[in-house]
């Protein structure tokens, strides 16, 4: 797995923790990543994607979809879900400057992951405060 330089106010080892730590608890977790919302990448839980990469398509996914959520009136953005024939990709906003992105198999449990994840969310904010 990779392990990137520690973010400020953090050590990328506790940020690297609470990636493996939410793979632990929901079922079909493969990699997950932490980068900033203009795309820079903060930690890494991966094996096979290309973190670096994964952390800028993912800001610009989330940064469409809160334009989005804007634009058609349905309150705050919460998650985007990409679903592909081979799996998922689960963007998660960290406060205002980060990111969470969860990759996962076609068994992904959705349902675990939105109940584990605001406490993971609430703990990598503190942790990148």
């Amino acid at each position: 797995m990779t392990n990137p330089p520690p973010a400020s106010g953090a050590s990328s080892g506790d940020l690297v923790k609470e990636l493996t730590g939410l793979r632990g608890q929901v079922l079909g977790i493969s990699e997950s990543i932490i980068a900033t919302t203009d795309g820079l990448l903060v930690a890494a839980d991966t094996a096979t994607v290309q973190p670096e990469s994964l952390a800028a398509l993912s800001a610009a996914s989330l940064a469409l979809g809160k334009r989005s959520a804007a634009e058609v009136g349905l309150g705050s953005l919460r998650e985007v879900v990409t679903r592909c024939n081979g799996g998922y990709s689960v963007v998660l906003a960290v406060g205002e400057q980060a990111l969470l992105v969860i990759l996962g198999d076609e068994g992904l449990d959705l349902t675990a992951l939105r109940r584990e994840a605001p406490a993971v969310v609430e703990r990598l904010g503190g942790l990148l405060s």
